[in-house]
């Protein structure tokens, strides 16, 4: 690892202070990816603002139809909460299926979401849901947002405060993970709202993304069977030792009926 200077920011204005004044600067999370990244020096910033001590970043709240979750809220306490359980209990079930119990403990959606890590879960989630993510200087539509393997459409310096899922109708989040980190090899996350259906895909890409053609599907049978026969292009897809690209275009239909029947 190499040095650094490190500063606990106390409020959001703080952090985002510290952050103008430092040469090369990062936001620290949880740390769940960045700390991995530092000890293999693979990244050298001259300065690190810790997020965890502001307290406005934390907390989950029901404003209208939409559920806002504030960017420092770990993935334990998504998973944990009564709200989500009550309306989206789909992403209280994708919070609880991230790594082990100290990834969830210590990892945040808002780093998670700023990282994007194309195996991430939370990506299929922001997509399928439509979700609003919400920055300190602007509101940045789900589709916008994921540009990139561990690309986002965030400006240098900005930083994420909440985000806002529209609570839908129906939803089921389902994934098949790789047995030692637990990321979703393939992850599929279904929503559905009054005659709309969006299907988002994890792990497959080099970040998370719509299938039309399911979702055209799905908008007139919102059934299993619906997309049963629909095959998925392996082109473009990531192909590792893990799975090959063929297997994970064979994936995403059988995680996606799989998150529809549940």
């Amino acid at each position: 690892m190499y040095d650094f200077e490190y500063k606990r920011a106390t409020t959001s204005t703080d952090a985002i202070d510290l952050y103008s004044e430092s040469e090369d600067p990062r936001f620290l999370a949880g740390g769940m990816t960045l700390i991995p990244v530092l000890k293999q020096r693979l990244d050298q910033p001259t300065d690190l603002i810790d997020l965890a001590d502001i307290s406005d970043l934390k907390g989950i709240s029901l404003e209208g139809a939409n559920i806002v979750i504030k960017a420092m809220t770990t993935h334990h306490a998504v998973s944990d909460s009564e709200i989500i359980l009550d309306k989206i209990p789909a992403l209280a079930h994708l919070a609880s299926t991230i790594g082990d119990q100290m990834v969830r403990n210590r990892g945040t959606i808002g780093g998670s979401l700023a990282n994007s890590d194309p195996a991430a879960s939370y990506p299929s989630a922001v997509l399928s849901l439509n979700a609003t993510v919400k920055t300190d200087k602007r509101e940045i539509a789900a589709d916008d947002f994921f540009t990139g393997m561990f690309d986002t459409a965030l400006d240098d310096g900005e930083l994420i405060v909440a985000v806002s899922f529209p609570i839908p109708e129906k939803a089921g989040y389902m994934h098949f993970p790789n047995p030692a980190s637990r990321y979703p090899i393939v992850g599929s996350f279904v929503s559905k709202s009054a005659n709309i259906v969006r299907v988002a895909i994890t792990g497959a890409g080099p970040c998370a993304y719509r299938i039309p053609e399911f979702e055209t599907a799905l908008s007139s049978n919102f059934a299993p069977e619906a997309i049963k026969d629909i095959k998925i292009s392996d082109d473009g897809l990531n192909s590792d030792i893990h799975a090959s690209a063929e297997y994970r275009a064979h994936l995403i239909n059988v995680m996606t009926r799989r998150a529809i029947s549940k």
